[in-house]
């Protein structure tokens, strides 16, 4: 009688336990959030652009949600505006900075959708953390579909979930990643993931803050 080999989705379930009726996941309002924080500092888009490195007409896009804001993006305006990054994802006012924990169910989590990714944001309502986990969906297909490659502070590790991806870096040959398979890189090194599977792969993403 053959092994049945768990898949590595199949092993976090059982960690987290039987699927649970969840509410619909809440998706950021990125746009709402960048514009009140320009308004309450009386800022002009020039002076966000100035404060951030973005191009003020990148800028007018992402308050009018006309673009998708990569993670690099993202951090960008976290440093540009001196707030924590998941001030950007979260409207609690506040959370004790010790003892904390943060329950996270099975299909829950903020969404944040971009062209070549879609991530969910995993534990959004802590503030101050010092990593940061995303559930994504990798649905480039082509290194061409990138306009630019990421590069921001800090490191991060990727384990891929479902299906299998190609992870391009800077320095490095292309990675083939199966399901069970990871890579840590040093987040500064310009980096990018595309899906090689029929399916859009899913991998769980750890950033450090």
């Amino acid at each position: 009688m053959s092994e049945l080999k768990a898949s590595p989705t199949d092993i976090l379930q059982s960690a987290v336990g039987p699927a649970r009726e969840t509410q619909p996941r809440p998706t950021i309002q990125l746009g709402k959030k960048i514009r009140e924080l320009r308004r309450s500092k009386g800022w002009t888009l020039e002076d966000v652009a100035s404060a951030t490195g973005l191009a003020a007409s990148t800028l007018s896009k992402i308050e009018n949600d006309r673009m998708s804001p990569t993670f690099d993006v993202v951090q960008k305006l976290a440093h540009g505006f001196s707030i924590d990054i998941t001030d950007l994802f979260s409207s609690s006012a506040t959370t004790p900075p010790q003892a904390r924990r943060s329950i996270v169910r099975q299909g829950q989590g903020r969404l944040l959708d971009a062209q070549v990714y879609s991530h969910q944001l995993l534990a959004a309502e802590l503030k101050r953390k010092q990593i940061l986990p995303f559930l994504t969906t990798v649905k480039a297909r082509s290194i061409d579909e990138f306009k630019e490659w990421g590069s921001h502070d800090g490191e991060e590790f990727m384990y891929v979930l479902e299906g299998s991806v190609r992870f391009y870096t800077e320095h490095y040959e292309p990675a083939e990643l199966e399901a069970g398979d990871g890579v840590y890189i040093d987040s500064a090194m310009r980096h990018a993931c595309i899906s090689t599977s029929k399916k859009d792969a899913k991998v769980l993403w750890i950033n450090t803050g």
